[in-house]
């Protein structure tokens, strides 16, 4: 079966790690059976990690699941590698997903770094849940979503859970341009590579510490 290939622990989906076992433990304690492990799992994953994009993009640790839970806060890719990585733990198969995406509610200062409001390699996990592989987008915590004005993404086990093209005002919120598939493991390599190549202002050097929850207040107007 298809699935049982993504069971096992990697680099980056290191569900071996003792922190990331004793994290995925801890949110399901008291569950009752695959769909409220993964669902307490994505909530536990979307909140209690923060989101932030200014984490070094260069380093293996913005990336590795076990790394996300020692410093609390990721861009998407450490935060669905961290969610793929805690469903394995309790058995069920995970893979990691990636789109390029338009955020059009991106922050000035971040759009100004990036030269773009293009995401690429934004990042989903790919979860076998109930006989079925549903996407699952844990990146914007809850918080976050309520300071920006957004509705924060829900995931029911059932159905995709992907961002909304518009957000409650009515903006153009986040448009998918491309799917790049699905992997067993974060393609680290690769997606440093393209970033480089991208984004060079914001990985040739250190970025200096924000608070993108701060910064991060949806605009009025389209760039």
């Amino acid at each position: 079966m298809e699935s049982l290939d993504f069971l096992g622990a990697g680099d980056f989906i290191d569900s071996d790690s003792p922190r990331v076992i004793a994290f995925a433990r801890a949110a399901t304690a008291g569950a009752t059976g695959e769909l409220d492990k993964v669902l307490r799992l994505y909530h536990a994953v979307r909140d209690g990690i923060v989101y932030d994009p200014y984490v070094d993009s260069a380093a293996p640790e913005s990336y590795r699941a076990s790394s996300v839970l020692a410093t609390g806060r990721a861009f998407c890719i450490g935060k669905a590698a961290l969610l793929a990585a805690t469903v394995r733990v309790v058995g069920v198969p995970a893979r990691i997903g990636y789109a390029d995406v338009r955020n059009h509610l991106t922050s000035q200062r971040l759009y100004e770094l990036m030269r773009t409001d293009v995401f690429i390699w934004h990042s989903y996990a790919d979860l076998y849940v109930l006989g079925r592989w549903v996407k699952a987008t844990p990146a914007f915590n809850k918080a976050l979503c309520e300071r920006v004005g957004l509705k924060p993404l829900e995931f029911d086990g059932r159905s995709d859970s992907l961002f909304q093209p518009v957000d409650p005002a009515g903006r153009r919120h986040m448009e998918y341009l491309r799917d790049r598939g699905t992997f067993a493991d974060v393609p680290f390599a690769t997606i440093v590579a393209d970033f480089h190549t991208a984004y060079p202002a914001l990985t040739r050097g250190k970025i200096l510490a924000s608070d993108f929850s701060a910064e991060a207040v949806a605009p009025t107007d389209e760039k």
